[in-house]
Parts: C-alpha cells; structure tokens; sequence
C-alpha cells in the first residue's frame, strides 16, 4: 500500500485497539511532504553517525518505515536532504529518527512522512555503521522490525500487524 491518499488516523486505530496500540510518548516534528504515513517497521540504531544508511535505504521500502534511534541526539544530523530524497526515490512510506535531521527545507517538498525530535545544522559522523536492530526502544515503547507503524500529526502508534482495508 504505497503513498496512497487514503488518510489513517492513529486516533481511529487507537480505538479499535485499546489494549494493544502502542503509543509513542515523543512530540515529533514533521518535516516530510505529509504528515501521516504507514507501514512495516524496519529498526537501525547508532549514535551521530549515518555510515550505512544509504546502503539500507537502497533495498527499497515500498510498504516500509525506517525507524532510527539516534539516542535523541541533537549535535550531530542522522539524515540530511539528499539522502532524504534517495529515501523518497527508493519508495519508503516514511522515516522517524529519534535525533536530529538537517536541511529540513529539503524535505518539505518529498510527498512522504518524516518525522524527528528536531533539527540541527551538523553533519552527521561516518565512523561506525548503523546496526540494524531486531527492535529499538524509545519513546515509552519497543519498534520491532516486522511490526506496523501508523503516524499523523496526532502521533506515531505501533500494532503488532497491520490493521487497516
């Protein structure tokens, strides 16, 4: 289900599941061409350094969204908008970093969800590759590569699967 225009709302979804959304305690800030978005969850983790996320983005990710816990660093970028656009070109649904982005203008015109703690001017290091991770934890609550993420201005919410027609 690529960049539809179908609108989920995490508030409906909330409703329908009560018990088990898993609801992200972070404000994140949008800076994608859209502020909702869906799909897979697909976990990396690494702390001010962006080595190796080109190569994962490049796998493509129709249906997919990268989560990223950059440790909620500010001083150093995870994603600036060159590799942003890549990203978009490679077919993700959206990216969450929990750290810091640069050249946010950038991504304001890539029709797909971005969202992150905020912005900084930085670059990133290039000293230790990301590491793909079976789930990150942030937030209050655990990414799982394989689980289903939905996100709107409202918030980011996690379902073990999909459930949405």
């Amino acid at each position: 289900m690529a960049r539809e225009d179908v609108i989920i709302r995490t508030a409906d979804i909330c409703d329908d599941h009560r018990d088990d959304a898993r609801i992200c305690e972070i404000q994140f800030k949008d800076v994608g061409g859209r502020n909702h978005f869906h799909g897979e969850v697909v976990c990396l983790s690494t702390y001010e350094d962006n080595s190796g996320l080109r190569a994962v983005l490049a796998e493509g990710g129709a249906g997919k969204v990268l989560v990223v816990d950059g440790r909620g660093s500010f001083r150093r970028a995870l994603c600036g908008g060159n590799i942003a656009k890549e990203a978009f070109d490679f077919g993700w649904e959206g990216l969450v970093f929990n750290g810091a982005i640069r050249d946010s203008h950038e991504f304001e015109v890539l029709d797909f969800g971005v969202k992150t703690l905020g912005v900084t001017a930085m670059p990133p290091r290039h000293e230790t590759a990301m590491v793909r991770q079976h789930y990150v934890s942030f937030g209050g609550i655990r990414f799982v590569t394989g689980d289903y993420l939905y996100a709107d201005q409202d918030c980011v919410i996690v379902l073990d699967a999909a459930d949405h027609e």
